[in-house]
């Protein structure tokens, strides 16, 4: 008889309900002093009241500098870190305090590609041997693993015989498709990719790009996709959410932040990238924005990135902005919002997304 622990089956998301749903979600770290007795004199605000929700078949990219807490807040949606506070709702079902048994259906449906291919597979086992532990998990006979192994190489474009090599024997492209036929063992619908091709050459992060791609229409996937490169989210995105210091700055449609973006800081990452026209990149206006991110430990109050805002005011310093949704569903954090005319604030309204700290004020424009 099998001692296994019974798995709880899934329902599938009723008409018009997110796949993923992310409330309020805050993680702190604490920061503790002494020697012999550590006291708590202070937390980093990693994650500091985000709520985004995720479609069936959708991917949402997610940018912003290094330490804005996207990484950490996919883990957090992955369970691999705990919320302080807040909720996490997967398939209607509130996973966020769930138990290891409560989780085992959930870590099947919900896998995670990670930034480093190197680091994050086995070293000391062979690729079919990484391939065929989440096999067993999903009860694939034995008689069938090999061959099962062997179709999930070629569905990521390496070739069967790489089942007998060990990840260092792999480029590092190889090693990240090897990280994605992983994910795909356990057959998920949702797959969190934490800058997936951040640390592969430029030619190679096509090729992955594309790949993940195909995936996403072959198996209907849907992706969570962490990037600090706007020029790679915008071709792999259908919504991009910006994250800074902890808070979203702004959620929209992908061709719509590129082509209309609301808030200074998105206009700043978006100023960032690179054009392959060095005439061009000389010639071209950026805004101004100065100095580095606020200590994550004492953030600043109002806005986060009043700091560093030229079109920052004393409402900015004051009081957190509220997320405004605007038409075509992209919404901002701003006070003085760019890019929209007085109609359209006018007709802006606040979103349920919206920080439960946020002040109640309008944006001026």
């Amino acid at each position: 008889m099998s001692n296994a622990a019974p798995t709880i089956e899934q329902p599938p998301p009723r008409d018009g309900s997110p796949l993923l749903d992310v409330e309020h979600v805050r993680v702190l770290f604490p920061v503790k002093s002494g020697t012999l007795i550590d006291r708590k004199v202070g937390a980093v605000h990693a994650v500091d009241d985000v709520s985004l929700q995720l479609r069936e078949g959708e991917t949402l990219g997610i940018v912003g500098e290094s330490g804005c807490g996207k990484t950490t807040l996919i883990r957090t949606i992955a369970r691999l870190i705990d919320a302080t506070s807040g909720a996490i709702h997967f398939r209607g079902q509130d996973i966020t305090k769930a138990g290891r048994r409560e989780l085992q259906p959930v870590r099947r449906e919900v896998q995670m590609v990670f930034q480093d291919p190197q680091a994050s597979l086995n070293p000391r086992k062979r690729v079919g041997q990484i391939l065929t532990t989440p096999l067993r998990l999903r009860k694939i006979p034995r008689d069938r693993l090999e061959s099962e192994s062997r179709q999930l190489l070629t569905r990521v474009g390496l070739h069967p015989e790489h089942l007998n090599r060990y990840p260092h024997e792999f480029s590092g492209g190889q090693r990240q498709r090897i990280g994605v036929a992983r994910a795909l063992a356990l057959d998920p619908r949702l797959i969190l990719l934490d800058e997936p091709v951040s640390a592969l050459d430029v030619s190679i992060q096509a090729q992955v790009i594309n790949l993940l791609d195909e995936l996403q229409d072959a198996l209907q996937l849907s992706y969570i996709f962490v990037a600090h490169d706007l020029s790679v989210v915008r071709h792999v995105s259908d919504r991009i959410a910006v994250m800074y210091l902890g808070k979203l700055m702004e959620i929209s449609p992908a061709e719509a932040l590129y082509t209309k973006p609301i808030h200074p800081y998105t206009s700043a990452l978006l100023a960032a990238i690179p054009i392959p026209d060095p005439h061009e990149n000389r010639s071209r206006t950026r805004p101004l924005v100065s100095g580095e991110p606020p200590n994550p430990i004492h953030p600043p109050s109002g806005c986060r990135f009043h700091t560093r805002c030229p079109r920052a005011t004393e409402v900015c310093r004051t009081v957190e902005p509220q997320l405004t949704e605007y038409s075509g569903g992209h919404l901002a954090a701003c006070h003085h919002p760019q890019h929209v005319s007085a109609q359209e604030i006018e007709r802006a309204t606040r979103s349920p997304a919206s920080p439960l700290t946020a002040g109640d004020q309008a944006p001026a424009g």
